[in-house]
C-alpha cells in the first residue's frame, strides 16, 4: 500500500513498524485512520514516538477504533477504570506484562487491541518484545495445523488473584474462558495461535500430562525470535497491538528503576 499522510517504516521482518508523520493528540483525519489501520493490519504492532498524550487524548484515540475494554480488576487510574496503569518501581513486587501474553484473555470476549503510553522510563532496559502469532501458528506442520484447529483451551485469571486479591473487580469475580487453540482474525480472515503462558490453563479434553506437553511445545515456538521484534521505549512512545494475532512480553531488567505509563484498551468479541 502507498501511504499519503503517514510514513510506515518496518521495524523487524516479522512484525512492527514504527509511524512518522501524525499527531496522536489530534482528531485523525478519516485518510489518516484508514491509513494507520491498513498498516496495524499489516505489521499488527505500531510505534509513534513523541506522542505526549493526556488522558482524554488517550482515550479518544482508542476510541476511534472500538468502545473502550474494561480490566477485570484494575481501579482504573483517577477512578477511570478505562485507564489502566502500568507502573513498576523499587517497591514492586511483579511487573505487569512479565510473561508472554496476550491481554485478558481469560475474558469470554477479550480486547481486540491495546494502546500504551509510557511517560517514565528507566535509563536502561524496560524493552517489550511482541510476536506474530499468524506465523508461529503457520511455521507447523499441515498435520499439527490440523490438529491443532479442533481445539479449544480453558484460560483463567490466576495470575491475577495471586496478585490483586484486595482489589476491586469488575464483575465481582475472576474471568474464565475456552477459546479456540487457533482463532480467525475478524478482519483479515487469516488463523492465529491463541494460546499464552499468562492465561491458558489447560487443553479441553485432553489428559492433563498431554494438554502440558503440547502447551510447552507451542509456548517454545512462540519464544522464537525469528517470529518477533523488540522495541525500546522513549518518554512518551506510544504502541498501539493487535490483541488478536499478536503477544508481547515486557522486559524486568531495570529493577529497582521506575518504568510507567497507562493502557487503553479497546473491546473485542468472542474468538471464532
Amino acid at each position: 500500500m502507498a501511504y499519503n499522510n503517514i510514513t510506515v517504516t518496518p521495524l523487524a521482518p516479522a512484525i512492527g513498524a514504527e509511524i512518522m508523520g501524525v499527531d496522536l493528540r489530534r482528531e485523525l483525519t478519516e485518510s489518516v485512520f484508514e491509513e494507520i489501520t491498513e498498516a496495524w493490519l499489516k505489521h499488527l504492532v505500531l510505534f509513534f514516538d513523541d506522542q505526549p498524550l493526556n488522558i482524554t487524548q488517550h482515550k479518544d484515540l482508542a476510541r476511534r477504533f472500538g468502545d473502550l475494554h474494561v480490566h477485570p480488576t484494575a481501579p482504573g487510574v483517577n477512578n477511570d477504570p478505562e485507564v489502566l496503569a502500568v507502573h513498576a518501581d523499587s517497591t514492586s513486587k511483579f511487573h505487569p506484562g512479565d510473561s508472554w501474553h496476550s491481554d485478558v484473555t481469560c475474558d469470554p470476549e477479550p480486547p481486540m487491541g491495546s494502546i500504551l503510553h509510557l511517560f517514565e522510563l528507566p535509563p536502561l532496559g524496560g524493552d517489550t518484545l511482541f510476536v506474530n502469532m499468524y506465523s508461529v501458528f503457520e511455521s507447523f506442520s499441515e498435520e499439527f495445523k490440523a490438529f491443532l484447529c479442533r481445539l479449544s483451551a480453558t484460560h483463567t485469571s490466576e495470575t491475577y488473584s495471586g496478585r490483586y486479591e484486595d482489589t476491586p473487580r469488575r464483575d465481582g469475580v475472576f474471568p474464565s474462558a475456552s477459546h479456540p487453540v487457533v482463532r480467525t482474525h475478524p478482519v483479515t480472515g487469516r488463523k492465529a495461535l491463541f494460546v499464552n503462558e499468562g492465561f491458558t490453563e489447560k487443553i479441553d479434553d485432553l489428559e492433563a500430562i498431554e494438554s502440558g506437553e503440547i502447551l510447552r511445545l507451542l509456548f517454545s515456538r512462540i519464544r522464537e525470535p525469528r517470529f518477533q521484534c523488540r522495541y525500546t521505549w522513549k518518554p512518551h512512545s506510544v504502541a498501539m497491538w493487535d490483541n488478536r494475532c499478536t503477544q508481547h512480553h515486557a522486559l524486568w531488567d531495570y529493577f529497582p528503576r521506575t518504568r510507567s505509563g497507562y493502557r487503553v484498551t479497546i473491546k473485542g468479541d468472542k474468538p471464532f
